[in-house]
């Protein structure tokens, strides 16, 4: 280590004997950080968007249902109101919020068209603070109370429905007795989502819904968020200690293609990174290779000096750690740069229909996390630099005699 501050300065010096090569080299450590990050940006932003939209929209971060719901999500297959022992477990501080939903397959038929949809019963102040959905209402009013006579549908399934705010449209769906229950409301409000969950889903007051099928206080679902997700196991685990009659299922049961892409965006990542890693490192190897054969005199003087060969290790190493450092810290800049731009979204355009039927938003928010660059920033640097071992190792081995003779 005493060497160090001989060693740094002389190695930045030899960095620029040759400075067309130093800066192919940068280049091509810049572009590999700068694709690295931004690919891990692109990723996030995607995982995070359709897991978020998932989330906030009906399914929070784990539901309770009774035996069978989630194979014949019918009527028959409802559940009580919590007792008191889950009650207390639903209200303990790990659980952010909670609320009851009933949620059945319904048929909504307008003046001129009939549809297939799923009518989710609901108790708006809950849903206020589990879900987004309130605030994705773009005409009219979202429901104002569990008693509330109206209906919110998505947009698209409005305009398939050829219908609108204010007009009325008849509600038909099974019974808790087994007959075809109907029920005529109107039109409050208007949601904009993915196309999928416009189509699907129609919302009413719970109170409403429950009256309608004849379940008393009768419930399809409990849907809870806890405050921090890493507590989640345990609050199943405690949840299902207090319901033991009861399905509960955290999220990643619940919606398994989101956490399948979140799962696959971390190892796509990895594997983006290996493969630009393996590129910057043979573009180094040969770089540092040329570098060392061309100075092979150079370092039998320095051993002929009294320079030791883990010394000339030493000094290659620092070289190579000097111009990947450059490297990275170019690659950083540019990929915060190239992304300033987007910190209020990216719009994917024509690609939208399709990233909504994965459940994203048709608006991404890719974004770098300080952490998060450090980190690829730090893999890269430690990578590359013992990539530059070989080099090092093979200036090292030249016998002063023989190198200082040619």
């Amino acid at each position: 280590m005493i060497l160090l501050p001989l060693l740094l300065p002389l190695g930045w010096r030899n960095l620029w004997r040759n400075p067309r090569r130093t800066l192919i080299t940068l280049v091509v450590v810049a572009v590999g950080t700068w694709s690295v990050l931004i690919f891990a940006a692109l990723f996030n932003a995607l995982t995070t968007g359709s897991r978020d939209t998932t989330l906030r929209f009906l399914t929070g971060h784990g539901q309770l249902h009774a035996a069978g719901y989630l194979d014949d999500p019918s009527v028959s297959h409802s559940m009580a109101p919590p007792a008191p022992a889950l009650r207390r477990a639903l209200d303990a501080p790990p659980v952010a919020a909670w609320t009851g939903r009933v949620r059945v397959p319904a048929i909504v038929q307008s003046e001129y068209r009939t549809r297939s949809v799923t009518l989710a019963g609901v108790v708006p102040q809950n849903e206020r603070t589990l879900s987004d959905l309130p605030r994705e209402v773009i005409e009219g009013r979202y429901l104002t109370g569990s008693d509330d006579p109206g209906v919110v549908m998505g947009r698209d399934l409005a305009e398939r429905l050829k219908t609108r705010i204010g007009k009325r449209v008849i509600l038909m769906a099974q019974a808790a007795d087994g007959h075809l229950a109907e029920s005529g409301v109107t039109i409050v409000g208007l949601y904009a989502a993915g196309k999928p969950a416009e189509d699907e889903f129609v919302f009413t007051g719970l109170n409403g819904t429950q009256s309608m099928l004849g379940l008393g206080e009768g419930l399809s679902e409990i849907s809870f968020e806890v405050r921090d997700e890493a507590a989640l196991t345990d609050v199943v685990a405690q949840l299902r200690r207090a319901a033991p009659g009861l399905d509960v299922e955290p999220w990643m049961e619940l919606a398994p293609l989101v956490y399948t892409i979140e799962t696959f965006g971390r190892y796509y990542t990895a594997v983006w990174l290996l493969i630009m890693f393996t590129l910057m490192a043979i573009g180094l190897v040969n770089t540092q290779l040329m570098a060392v054969f061309e100075r092979r005199r150079e370092f039998g003087l320095l051993q002929a000096l009294g320079m030791r060969p883990q010394q000339i290790v030493l000094q290659v190493v620092l070289e190579s750690a000097l111009l990947v450092g450059l490297g990275v810290l170019a690659g950083t800049a540019l990929a915060i740069t190239t992304l300033a731009p987007f910190r209020r979204g990216l719009d994917l355009g024509f690609l939208a229909p399709g990233a909504e039927i994965m459940g994203e938003s048709r608006i991404l928010h890719p974004a770098l996390g300080a952490a998060e660059s450090l980190l690829y920033g730090v893999i890269i640097w430690l990578l590359a630099v013992g990539a530059a071992l070989w080099p090092a190792l093979s200036a090292a081995t030249a016998r002063p005699a023989a190198a200082m003779s040619r």
